[in-house]
């Protein structure tokens, strides 16, 4: 009876505002904590004038009167820092698994971006209650173990990763060359993690490579969207060209590296569309588009895709597929299509927030919707500690050859 009568109280302090306690300590955090982050945004930054409403003033006033009741009636005693950087870090949670809140430390880390000769696995990362594969680079120390996209790390290094950032995440996947990393590795609803053991160590695959796939069909593999991208291609496009090539599939599965502006640019190497994709802030769009120059690749093109397909890659895929230059077979893309900015806070931390994302050239969503296939079809998994990159047999590149085939030509 006593829990439900503080309960009623608490309810009675918050629907009608009575006389709350607060310290000029927390007073203090909660201002160092908001006040930057509504000065920002008041004039004319990532979210403009929604923060400027009413109702959102009226719930941080909410919000200052939780931490009152907390700090006052918790059973323990409170430190009011622990409680609003727990509220700043389920804040960015619950936008969209690139935001996030970084401390002090990991904002240093992400602002020098300095590696100092270490080296990774070769991971790409994100967030999806726990730290989550993205992708695993060709010829990578990860790949070689079997890590694939989807797979969560449950802990690095026996650090757990459900309060963690991909900044710190990254931070500790680095090491001297040679050096080992343990994972705890979670694969679909398994119960129990699998221990994986990884030797720190440089990918050995090239960012743009080709071969003669078949009888007048090339392959065209694309790892990362750099600045020597779009030679690259051209370069590779011209070498297939002499070899008889008159259609063309492009492997995008994995390549989750890249400039969004270099998918952009290479996507109008085959299309001259009026308009690639859709840049969109809170405020306004800019289109981007194909016809600045004539696109020089004309033969018929099949995109390869998966779940590990992000970034500069999405934009290229959705760039091909929405103007009808390309299909694509394989499942659906990542859905990560957005570009963050970092708002520094006083007491050193900062929110890493997602403030501009791509549209395709109709207007759908990239970001978290991601691009579908024409032509869904799943491929085995990489069996986790066995190095199975090697093997002959894919079954979904297959199915694209089959449908590349049956596409006229142009």
């Amino acid at each position: 009876m006593e829990g439900s009568s503080l309960g009623v109280s608490v309810w009675h302090c918050l629907a009608g505002r009575p006389q709350i306690s607060m310290t000029n300590r927390t007073r203090l955090v909660l201002l160092v904590v908001t006040v930057p982050i509504l000065g920002y945004t008041l004039v004319g930054g990532l979210l403009g004038s929604v923060v400027a409403r009413e109702g959102t003033y009226q719930h941080l006033r909410v919000f200052e009167d939780v931490v009152s009741l907390v700090t006052n009636n918790y059973v323990e005693p409170v430190e009011t820092e622990s409680i609003i950087r727990g509220a700043l870090w389920g804040l960015a949670e619950g936008l969209d698994s690139e935001s996030s809140y970084l401390t002090a430390d990991e904002t240093k880390i992400y602002t020098s971006g300095s590696t100092a000769g270490e080296v990774g696995i070769g991971l790409e990362l994100r967030r999806q209650y726990y730290v989550q594969v993205l992708a695993a680079r060709d010829g990578s120390p990860a790949a070689a173990a079997g890590l694939h996209a989807g797979d969560f790390l449950r802990a690095i290094d026996n650090n757990p990763t459900r309060m963690m950032s991909t900044v710190k995440a990254h931070q500790l996947l680095l090491g001297a060359p040679g050096s080992a990393v343990r994972l705890s590795v979670i694969r679909d609803n398994a119960a129990d993690p699998i221990e994986l053991e990884v030797i720190r160590g440089s990918d050995r695959s090239a960012n743009v490579s080709g071969r003669v796939l078949s009888p007048g069909v090339g392959y065209l593999r694309i790892t990362e969207f750099d600045d020597d991208t779009i030679r690259a291609i051209e370069s590779t496009t011209d070498t297939l060209k002499q070899q008889g090539t008159e259609r063309l599939l492009i492997d995008l599965r994995n390549t989750a590296v890249g400039s969004f502006r270099t998918g952009i640019a290479a996507a109008a190497l085959f299309t001259d569309a009026d308009t690639l994709v859709i840049r969109e802030t809170s405020s306004a769009q800019e289109p981007f588009s194909g016809t600045s120059q004539p696109a020089t690749i004309d033969w018929p093109v099949v995109l390869v895709t998966n779940q590990g397909t992000a970034g500069a890659a999405e934009l290229f895929a959705a760039a091909l597929a929405d103007n009808d230059r390309a299909e694509s077979v394989g499942l659906r893309t990542a859905g990560r299509a957005a570009e963050q900015t970092l708002v520094e806070l006083p007491e050193g931390g900062g929110l890493l927030l997602s403030s501009t994302q791509y549209l395709t050239s109709s207007g759908a969503s990239i970001h978290r919707a991601g691009v579908d296939p024409a032509v869904v079809v799943q491929g085995p998994l990489p069996t986790l500690g066995q190095n199975t990159s090697k093997s002959d047999e894919d079954p979904v590149l297959d199915r694209a050859l089959e449908h590349l085939t049956a596409m006229p030509t142009i």
